[in-house]
């Protein structure tokens, strides 16, 4: 049997990380072919010490310090540390079901996969009618676009990308590491590059992990504005657009078509007659999916301000991310 070495990247996650490990734990895998790094990036929280509660306990939990902080740094640690064949990275925001590890392994023979991983299913901790009305846009094409690990399949799919993937260890040696440069967007990077070197990812339709998202308006803008905003560094930094997807940039282009017709008004007024024409059509848009979608739980005001939140500050994210004077003479950022 292969042994396969799990990498966790967190900082502050006392909120999630037991709940992540004791899916490991019950995961039907023997342990005896299982390592787990939780590779922290120095919290300030009580995440470490729950970590290291786990690790007194279970023999095949480590954990390890990430003095930079980032998921990147994290994940090229953890691996080098690595003694399996597989590397899979989890999330702290994730749990698992127990099959998890055996169908992945087990499919990923069967596809000869460089990387395999299962449908997201996004949920929340704390359900209430604001909570589960993210959860409803996260899950939805309208929110999403195309990501097919969050909207669902119906059969095995060979996509771009994957959560929580499961990779042959031998891609590492092929590819290289995560972009210690990409604070956000490092997996997609990672999987394009993968893909451009003639790798092969598959998405499992009949497998499923638990992402628990953020439970507040101000929680999810805050996130993909962030980014929305790493978007535009990635693209830099890798020097290629084709690091990331159409879909990642529909939001700035939404926003831009919204922004530049109102700035061309100063010279012809009639230009704002395009930004009134687009929001007309994306209200249309927007209320009549929100109609289709909601829910007793998830009253229709709240689906609409939520899909209105993720779509503006995922695009003015990307609006800022674009101008940054740093970015337009050469200069880095941290």
């Amino acid at each position: 049997m292969e042994k396969i070495s799990v990498i966790i990247p967190c900082r502050n996650e006392e909120k999630y990380i037991a709940n992540c490990l004791n899916s490991i734990i019950k995961n039907d895998y023997p342990k005896d072919f299982i390592e787990v790094f939780v590779v922290d990036g120095l919290s300030n929280d009580s995440t470490r010490d729950i970590v290291e509660g786990f690790s007194k306990k279970y023999s095949f939990i480590f954990l390890l310090i990430n003095e930079n902080k980032t998921a990147p740094y994290a994940m090229n640690l953890g691996i080098e540390k690595s003694t399996g064949e597989y590397i899979i990275r989890l999330d702290a925001h994730g749990e698992i079901p127990n099959n998890y590890f055996s169908t992945l392994i087990e499919w990923g023979k069967k596809l000869n996969a460089d990387n395999t991983g299962a449908v997201w299913i996004t949920d929340v901790i704390n359900k209430t009618p604001k909570s589960l009305s993210i959860v409803k846009v996260l899950s939805n094409k309208f929110g999403v676009g195309n990501s097919l690990f969050r909207i669902g399949i119906d059969s095995i799919k060979e996509v771009d990308t994957v959560p929580f993937g499961c990779y042959k260890k031998s891609v590492f040696r092929k590819i290289g590491l995560y972009n210690e440069r990409l604070e956000r967007n490092q997996d997609i990077e990672l999987n394009k590059r993968l893909k451009k070197n003639g790798g092969h990812i598959f998405l499992l339709p009949h497998l499923f992990s638990t992402y628990y998202a953020r439970e507040s308006f101000s929680g999810i803008a805050k996130n993909n504005f962030q980014t929305g905003f790493w978007n535009m560094l990635t693209v830099y930094y890798t020097k290629t657009f084709s690091s990331l997807s159409l879909r990642h940039f529909i939001p700035l282009m939404f926003c831009l078509s919204i922004i530049v017709p109102l700035i061309l008004m100063i010279w012809y007024l009639p230009a704002g007659l395009i930004s009134a024409a687009i929001l007309l059509i994306y209200f249309t848009v927007l209320l009549s999916t929100g109609i289709r979608i909601k829910e007793t739980s998830t009253p229709l005001h709240l689906v609409l301000c939520a899909f209105i939140v993720l779509h503006f500050s995922y695009g003015f994210g990307s609006a800022l991310g674009l101008f940054r004077i740093d970015i337009l003479f050469g200069k880095t950022y941290r």
